[in-house]
């Protein structure tokens, strides 16, 4: 009885596994980001739509070090020590987080 409950679970795990995978709707089309590392203390964020986008910058240990909006594509960073950062960029209601290097 034991072997029949276990070959039923594995059979539901399997087919909750193999449902047809959701869309993405959070993510920004086009999105880029560079140079990565940034050595100059800029980096370019560029997306398909070119909206206004807030950004934010999180450490590694998730307190906010800066919060603006951009409107062209240059963000400037000399204001961050070197390290490793994650970036959160927000543009029309929708969201992408990506590492960030600062050399």
């Amino acid at each position: 009885m034991k072997q029949l409950y276990l070959i039923l679970a594995l059979f539901f795990v399997s087919l909750s596994y193999g449902q047809a995978p959701k869309e993405k709707t959070g993510d920004i089309e086009g999105f880029k980001l560079y140079p990565n590392p940034v050595t100059n203390g800029r980096v370019t964020i560029t997306t398909t739509l070119n909206a206004p986008k807030t950004i934010h910058i999180f450490d590694i240990f998730g307190s906010q070090i800066l919060e603006t909006t951009i409107i062209g594509t240059e963000l400037n960073v000399n204001d961050l020590v070197a390290g490793v950062y994650i970036l959160r960029v927000t543009e029309k209601n929708k969201t992408i987080s990506r590492k960030l290097i600062v050399k």
